[in-house]
């Protein structure tokens, strides 16, 4: 019986951490302000403009000047977002893998539908994946599991039948809310002091390359 494996997109599927790094130091250079180290801003690429402009700004929601950032933020972002993104090494032969056994994968992410399509597409994704489900494509974004559960019923799968890789302890509660087994991606934007026994992932990995062997027997415990 076939079943279900969801991927997160940035820092999972898509070493994305580069564009969206660059993004964020340009609101430094809006400022007057010296770019931070790429290494500095690469954990915070799976939080989104929040986290990287705390990263680089130490602006914080509550920042008077926050909305207009964040959508200064956005608009930089979208203009150079497939300038350095890449698929991780290892993963376009994990996709054909999978589809050659015969099981089905797509993608939810909380990016933006409309920053997330041009790049999916740019990375050849777009008519491999069975589904994409975006941060704004349901009413609730991930640590709910409602993504998870729409991607399923879209793909055509009962939520017992699917699993979910992410690199962020939102992934891990997404995919355990909805009733997902899960796989930590420790390859991704994980910052170097996180816990990641902590989020009680089924299983962790540390390169894209060992993916397959994490989720072949995860697959063998899906129900029916």
């Amino acid at each position: 019986m076939s079943a279900l494996v969801l991927f997160d997109f940035d820092g999972t599927l898509a070493d994305t951490a580069p564009d969206l790094a660059a993004a964020a130091n340009r609101q430094r250079t809006h400022r007057g302000l010296a770019d931070l180290p790429y290494e500095a801003l690469r954990p915070y690429a799976s939080q989104g403009a929040r986290g990287l402009l705390r990263a680089a700004l130490g602006m914080g929601t509550d920042h008077p000047e926050y909305d207009t950032t964040r959508l200064q933020f956005l608009t930089d972002y979208a203009q150079a977002s497939t300038q350095q993104s890449r698929l991780f090494p290892g993963i376009a032969e994990l996709l054909q893998q999978l589809q050659d056994e015969g099981l089905t994968w797509g993608i939810v992410t909380n990016k933006a539908t409309h920053l997330a399509e041009p790049i999916v597409e740019f990375l050849g994704l777009s008519e491999r994946s069975a589904v994409l489900v975006c941060g704004d494509t349901t009413a609730h974004a991930k640590p709910h599991p409602l993504p998870l559960q729409h991607a399923a019923r879209l793909a055509g799968f009962g939520t017992h039948r699917c699993l979910y890789v992410g690199d962020d302890l939102r992934d891990i509660q997404a995919a355990h809310a909805a009733g997902m087994p899960a796989i930590a991606a420790a390859y991704g934007y994980v910052d170097k002091d996180e816990d990641i026994g902590a989020w009680r992932a089924e299983a962790t990995v540390d390169s894209p390359q060992a993916l397959w062997d994490a989720i072949t027997p995860l697959l063998a415990r899906l129900r029916p």
